[in-house]
Parts: structure tokens; sequence; C-alpha cells
């Protein structure tokens, strides 16, 4: 099977945007240099995979650390064995911990990539320190740790993971030419009961404290306040759905609020909006900034982690601080009243995503790294 191709095990547990960052970039692997074999948890489908990897395993991780761990590192050693890779490819925290352990030892090469520092997201310092200590003591068993933004590196740096010398940063992308060559316009406003004319803010996202929907729909109704025909779209499901559905309804819009819940299509329902909207309190990348560039949508995003290497203020988006609903409203009713503005943006966020933000240079880039090592 091998004929002197690279083969590379990738290890991951967390699905939703892993799942998707590891398909892109499979998808544009040079197939000639690169052999590929997913060892991954219950939460992905083999049928995503069919034409991207060689072979598909699966061992039930968990998030949550627990005795199931020391099962999952087994039965990842086994396989690790089993298929004598080159390099084990591990993605995100949890897989990260289990991968390493799983390859002490063993006689290939191991790259890491984070997807997104456990330890900067709001948590307890008791959990942050415990999130630092893990990566500070799993660092030395990988060759290569993958940042996906200058941020992430910083970030390995001030906490001490490791030198930099370990550290590469490989800026994610978004499959523009799946995009432009894929179908446009398959959902449309009236399947949300959203009016033809309707100014549309949207976010996609999960309704959880990262992501801040609590800022989005106080935004949304300061903006409502001011734009007669605004509505409002939310694509994603998540815990607090409930809460932001009843400050909706509390504050006379229920009517204006349409969530999709969980979408295999998000950048359809992109399409729909007039402006798009990251309100994230922590992120590693947002992935979700390039798809909204990709689709032609003026961006409001927060002052996070590795969104201003992405944003630049005035130039492709409008930055606001995080948890600043009142910031969020009146960068939205800039974009609407201010002529020239939304067009400006929309070009540079065009320029930005097919020079910058291409999957293509995010799978070259790892070739590069891989046949290095």
């Amino acid at each position: 099977m091998r004929k002197n191709k690279i083969r590379i095990l990738h290890v991951a547990q967390a699905a939703g945007g892993v799942d998707r960052y590891i398909r892109m970039l499979l998808k544009y692997l040079d197939k000639k240099k690169f052999e590929n074999i997913l060892v991954c948890s219950q939460d992905f489908h083999e049928e995503d995979y069919r034409d991207l990897v060689d072979s598909f395993e699966q061992v039930e991780m968990t998030r949550a650390i627990g005795v199931n761990d020391l099962k999952a590192i087994k039965g990842v050693r086994a396989l690790i064995k089993k298929h004598n890779p080159d390099i084990v490819y591990a993605h995100s925290s949890k897989a990260g911990a289990i991968a390493r352990v799983a390859d002490i030892g063993l006689k290939n090469h191991c790259v890491y990539n984070p997807h997104g520092w456990a330890f900067n997201m709001r948590c307890s310092a008791k959990k942050k320190t415990i999130y630092t200590a893990i990566e500070k003591v799993a660092a030395p068993f990988c060759d290569k740790i993958i940042c996906i933004s200058d941020a992430e590196k910083q970030s390995a740096l001030d906490k001490k993971i490791c030198k930099e010398d370990k550290l590469q940063v490989i800026f994610n992308g978004v499959d523009i030419e799946a995009y432009e060559n894929g179908v446009h316009g398959a959902v449309k406003r009236r399947e949300l009961n959203v009016p033809e004319n309707a100014f549309v803010v949207g976010m996609v996202g999960r309704m959880t404290p990262q992501k801040a929907p609590d800022v989005f729909i106080k935004m949304a109704k300061q903006v409502k306040d001011k734009i007669s025909n605004a509505h409002f779209i939310i694509v994603g499901n998540g815990n607090q759905e409930d809460e932001i559905r009843k400050y909706a309804a509390d504050n006379g819009f229920a009517d204006r609020l349409h969530i999709t819940g969980w979408v295999d299509n998000p950048i359809s329902y992109v399409e729909l909006f007039d402006i798009a909207c990251l309100l994230s309190r922590w992120e590693g990348f947002g992935l979700a900034l390039p798809e909204y560039m990709m689709a032609g949508k003026p961006i409001v995003a927060s002052r996070v982690d590795a969104i201003p290497n992405i944003i630049r203020d005035g130039e492709n988006g409008l930055l606001v601080e995080a948890d600043d609903d009142i910031g969020a409203s009146k960068a939205v009713l800039r974009i609407y009243w201010e002529d020239g503005l939304r067009d400006r943006l929309v070009a540079q966020g065009m320029e930005d995503v097919h020079n910058r933000f291409n999957a293509r240079r995010v799978s070259e880039e790892h070739g590069k790294l891989f046949e290095r090592l």
C-alpha cells in the first residue's frame, strides 16, 4: 500500500470544527505523497471520510477526563502499532493528551494541533492551571506543535508550554473552491419565515457561553429598535437556546428571531445574512470569519484572542470589545447607515480569504512540514 508514501495516523476526539478541519486538510493533501489513517471517537462518521482516508478506525474517547482515558490510550496505542505510521498527528487537547501518551516509546514522529488552547477558555483558575500543566507535561512527547494563529503561538510562549522552535503557525483555511463550485441559494428566507425585504443580522455558532449568543441577542434588541425590518438568525444549537428565546419574547421580538438548530450546511444560511457576527468571548481562530468573507458578508466581531489576526478593524470588518452589546449594535448600525462601508469591508474580506485563508494553502504547509519531519 505504502510505495514510499509518508503514512500519517490522525487521532481526533472532538467532532464539529475539528472534523471539518481534518476533512479539508485531507482533501488537498497530495495523495501521491501521503497515506492517511484516521483514529477517531464515536462522534465521527465513516461515510464522511470514504474517499479521504486509507483506513478508518474508532476508539471510544470522551471529552471529560476520567478512567475511560486509560482504555482509550491502550486502544490508540494498539492502532499505532498496527498501522506503523511515520507520523502521528493528534488533533485538539483531549486527543493530544491520549495520542502523545499512547505514542511514548514508539518509533515515529508526533505532531500535535490543539485547535485552540484549552487554558484560553473562560473557566475557573483551577481548570486553567490543570490544562496548562497537562500541556507542559505532554509537550516533550511531540516533535512539533501547530498553532492555528499567531495569538495561539504567543499564548503558548506566555505560558511556557515549550520552546519556540517547537511551535509552528499554520493559519486555518476554508474550502473556497468547494464553495464557489457548489450550489448557492439552497436555503430561502421564506423557509425560516424571514421576509424578503428584511435586514438580516446573523451568527453561526453554538449557543454556549464561548460564542456569546446572550451578547448577540442584546445587540439584536438595540438594532431592531432602530431598524424596523431587522430580523436575526442564529445558525446552531446549544444549552442557552431557551434563555435566548425568552429574552427575545420578553422584549417583543420573538417573531424576528430565527434559530436553525444544528445544520450540515451553515454557509447556505450565511448567504441569507446582510451582516455576519462573531462575538465570541474566546476564540482559537474563528473559522466562521473566513467563511463569512467567502460568502461576501460584512463582519462584526469581538476583539479577543486570534480574531484580530483575521479581522483588521475598519478594513475587512469591525471589531468590538467582548461582552459589549452596545458596541456591537453601534457597529451593525454603522454598516447599515454608512455609505460605501459595507462594500469596502466585503471587497477586502474577499481578497483576504483568497490570499490568506485558502484550504489548499493549509494542506500545502502541512505537506512541507510532514516531509521535513
